[in-house]
């Protein structure tokens, strides 16, 4: 069985997707080998394939690690005891920091997405779709209150934040004139003021 850390106790996974993150990142999906991605990690072909079936279980966890970050997070903005535009508020911005966190994978997923197979490119979408709806009941919950405006459905408001984190990864800089809680308050700002009522 392999081993499971090295030498400084990271445990192998996090450096077989540390060292494709990297790869993925500078030189892309298709053009990076399971051999390039074991000898940066300082493994064997038998320990990546002991934790990823593939190349493609790769990039697929990529981008679901951070994924599950952000469903979490959005589930206790959701759940929380405060008014919904606070609880929105914070979603999302939350969705923009996280993102920026974590951008070479998400420059990697949007990238490189039409490289997973059909049946994780499925599972990948269904795991958005949730995000998504659950980002959507809050807006619904604050039109149905009169909290927000109803003249805009709630989907193409959705469509509208998402359009722009999506984005992060083609323009934002970690050396810019911003730093990633303030776009998130800007970004936030803007979703807000176009559910105004």
């Amino acid at each position: 069985m392999p081993r499971t850390t090295d030498g400084d106790g990271t445990p192998v996974p996090q450096r077989l997707l540390a060292a494709a993150t990297r790869l993925f990142a500078e030189q892309g999906y298709d053009r990076t080998s399971v051999q390039e991605i074991v000898e940066a990690a300082g493994v064997t072909k038998g320990a990546l394939y002991h934790y990823f079936g593939s190349k493609d279980d790769l990039l697929h966890e990529v981008y679901a690690r951070v994924l599950r970050i952000q469903q979490e997070r959005l589930d206790a903005f959701a759940g929380a005891d405060a008014p919904v535009e606070e609880r929105l508020r914070g979603a999302a911005a939350d969705v923009v920091v996280t993102t920026i966190d974590n951008l070479d994978d998400a420059m990697i997923f949007f990238r490189s997405m039409h490289h997973l197979s059909p049946e994780k490119n499925k599972q990948v979408r269904a795991e958005r779709r949730r995000y998504h709806e659950r980002f959507r009941a809050l807006i619904e919950e604050g039109q149905e209150a009169g909290v927000f405006s109803k003249a805009t459905p709630a989907d193409l408001v959705v469509d509208y934040h998402f359009g722009s984190v999506h984005h992060l990864s083609t323009w934002y800089r970690p050396d810019g004139p911003m730093t990633p809680q303030e776009v998130a308050d800007h970004l936030a700002d803007l979703l807000l003021r176009a559910l105004r009522p």
